[in-house]
């Protein structure tokens, strides 16, 4: 039983295993010697270097998902300024909310690709920036 194989390198021609043809046979079959066949390295380079444009595929980002990630990122430093001011009105600003907000604005420095947007980003990370340094953490 042969199959053609398409890839990003043209066409070769795989073999099916003699287990796969016996057990489409209708049959069951256990492979002698216990060892699957090895892979021919032409096969081999060809699955590595799919893989490798899997990858770069999953690295090119969609800017309407990278705009709503800096958004959302934008909305969490709100969020936890917010904490912030709560805690110094109540009196109860305690380490875990600093902490919280210095985390959050690990995530402020992406770009959107949007000026505007990019514009009030930077001013958040501003606030949360002097908020840090008035807690004496840097």
């Amino acid at each position: 039983m042969h199959m053609r194989v398409s890839g990003p390198n043209g066409t070769a021609l795989a073999t099916a295993p003699v287990v796969a043809r016996r057990a489409a046979a209708g049959g069951f079959a256990v492979a002698e010697g216990g060892a699957a066949p090895a892979q021919s390295p032409a096969v081999a380079l060809r699955t590595v270097s799919g893989i490798d444009a899997l990858i770069a595929l999953q690295g090119i980002e969609d800017p309407v998902e990278r705009r709503r990630r800096v958004v959302k990122n934008g909305r969490r430093a709100l969020d936890a300024l917010d904490e912030v001011k709560l805690g110094l009105l109540a009196g109860t600003l305690d380490q875990a909310t600093l902490l919280r907000l210095k985390s959050v604005a690990a995530d402020l420095k992406e770009g959107s690709g949007d000026e505007r947007l990019d514009a009030v980003v930077a001013e958040i990370d501003l606030r949360v920036a002097v908020e840090l340094a008035k807690a004496g953490i840097g």
